[in-house]
């Protein structure tokens, strides 16, 4: 990838302008119980003293993010007493008056400054191989709105509520880092990220043997043999440096006070379940909706006992710890032999044949996958790790561009029940629809030399969307069958998104490992 000679603000800003708009008129949106989540825990972190942030259990949302993210809590109520003391109460659950839907509404519109200054960083680093001289069709431009109009980051942070938009800035930002070869400050980056939100352990492997095979190699050929006499020490101190110094940072204090097991603990619950409160498109859904398929067929052959049946219903829609009634039942310990193997490939491909940058960010994306696809009680909000990624390397290559619109399609597909609310229902669905549009015309514009980016039966399936959306939410909802078996339309969408996300994994790891190596740099200025 190489940087655009001319800046991007002349058309970046425009973007930024027109997306924040449409963030403040969904203020007054819906959201979710993620918006308690995060006034509880302003109201933890600044009405109680750090001993007691991870011990706090006035609420069930409990403090279970890193101490970095406490901390950005903290930062924010310093300015949230201002508009409404009372959400800083911690007794005061639930609360949400408007001057504290203002607030954290605001706080999160702004923090996507962060995103901003990342998608821009990335853009510098987009190659101008196909470059157009209209400027919406240049790559740089679509990619900008890939990323900033992402149907799935607008409804997750700014309806749903979360603080997505600040992580996902900071994880732009250290791949772009990457690709302009400040490999210091991308791990700086990273590891700051990690103890914001530990969810991006999922891509961990993919920094550390990069940077590992990449930067502490001194004389490394990307996609030759290893020069072992080139190993830096000093690079390798500087890393370990690096990470260690922010870990100790983050986490020091609570190491001196006798609680990391406290802070482990919340950060990582297993008792909480193999899956979220509906299922992940994932492969356990196909998993779960198997093993229902097979028990009641069982029972029907009477090779069951009916008893077994009621209680292996993953269809409640709650979070809890789960037998299954005739597959084998699924511990954390087994799902992450899955995780483990399912990268596996990927990060001996990077190690074996770098291939630079896009190499890293090949590994990223499939790691972030194999952890979505086999991970232990995944948020069905983690797809967002894999497909924000994948816009860099679709608006590079028309494979990894159809393999993108196939899983940004089925995976903010998937996250329609997040907003379940009338309301919302024309705005999820008219956002979804503008930007899919846009992706595919957009993407096909750029490509317009090659083939179709998606065939036959890849259309076909993304066309079934549209029957499974007017079933789960129009027809099934004035069936008898609604209050017997409330939660079918959830189970509906995740099997059947599961599908093309676990599709869209296997293509690319085929076009990921098919790939031929190459041993030219890619530099971004």
């Amino acid at each position: 990838m190489a940087a655009p000679s001319e800046r991007c603000w002349n058309w970046l800003v425009p973007l930024v302008f027109g997306v924040t708009l449409l963030k403040c008129l969904l203020i007054p949106a819906y959201h979710s119980t993620d918006f308690e989540v995060h006034r509880n825990w302003l109201a933890i972190t600044h009405s109680l003293p750090i001993s007691q942030w991870y011990y706090e259990a006035t609420s069930q949302w409990t403090l279970d993010y890193p101490p970095f993210f406490a901390w950005f809590e903290y930062l924010l109520s310093l300015i949230a007493q201002y508009f409404d003391k009372e959400m800083l109460v911690v007794q005061n659950l639930n609360y949400a008056s408007d001057a504290t839907i203002l607030f954290q509404r605001l706080s999160v519109i702004i923090m996507d400054i962060v995103f901003s200054y990342g998608v821009l960083e990335c853009c510098k680093c987009v190659n101008r191989r196909k470059e157009s001289k209209e400027i919406m069709e240049r790559p740089a431009f679509i990619l900008a709105v890939l990323l900033l109009w992402n149907f799935g980051l607008l409804i997750v942070d700014h309806i749903h509520f979360q603080y997505n938009g600040l992580l996902f800035g900071v994880l732009l930002l250290s791949i772009a880092r990457m690709f302009q070869e400040r490999h210091l400050e991308s791990a700086l980056l990273f590891a700051i990220l990690m103890n914001f939100k530990h969810i991006f352990l999922y891509v961990a492997p993919a920094y550390g043997i990069y940077l590992l095979r990449s930067y502490c190699f001194t004389e490394n050929k990307l996609g030759g043999s290893i020069q072992w006499k080139s190993f830096s020490c000093s690079r390798l101190f500087a890393l370990g440096f690096i990470v260690f110094s922010v870990f100790a940072v983050s986490f020091g204090p609570f190491i001196s006070m006798g609680q990391l097991s406290q802070v482990l603990a919340r950060l990582f619950p297993f008792k909480r379940g193999l899956c979220h409160a509906y299922w992940a498109p994932n492969f356990w859904a196909l998993y779960n909706v198997m093993d229902k398929i097979l028990s009641v067929i069982d029972v029907k052959l009477q090779l069951l006992d009916p008893a077994r049946l009621s209680k292996a219903s993953m269809t409640g829609g709650l979070v809890q710890e789960f037998q299954h009634a005739v597959l084998l039942s699924v511990s954390p310990f087994a799902t992450l032999v899955c995780t483990l193997l399912s990268i596996m490939p990927a990060v001996l491909q990077l190690w074996l044949r770098p291939r630079g940058p896009r190499g890293f960010l090949q590994c990223l994306v499939l790691c972030a996958l194999g952890s979505f696809m086999f991970g232990w009680h995944v948020h069905e909000k983690a797809i967002l790790i894999a497909i924000l990624p994948l816009s860099l390397l679709a608006v590079e290559n028309r494979k990894d561009a159809g393999t993108y619109l196939i899983l940004a399609t089925t995976g903010h597909f998937s996250l329609f029940p997040l907003l379940f609310t009338g309301p919302e229902m024309p705005i999820k669905i008219g956002l979804m629809l503008l930007f899919t549009i846009y992706s595919f015309s957009a993407l096909q514009a750029l490509f317009r030399r090659e083939r179709s980016l998606t065939n036959l039966p890849e259309s076909i399936y993304l066309s079934g969307l549209i029957p499974l959306e007017v079933i789960c939410e129009i027809i099934y909802p004035l069936t008898a069958w609604q209050q017997r078996f409330p939660f079918v339309p959830l189970l509906l969408i995740s099997v059947y998104c599961s599908l093309g996300v676990t599709y869209s994994w296997i293509k690319l790891y085929i076009s990921v490992l098919t790939e031929p190596g190459t041993d030219k740099k890619m530099k971004a200025q």
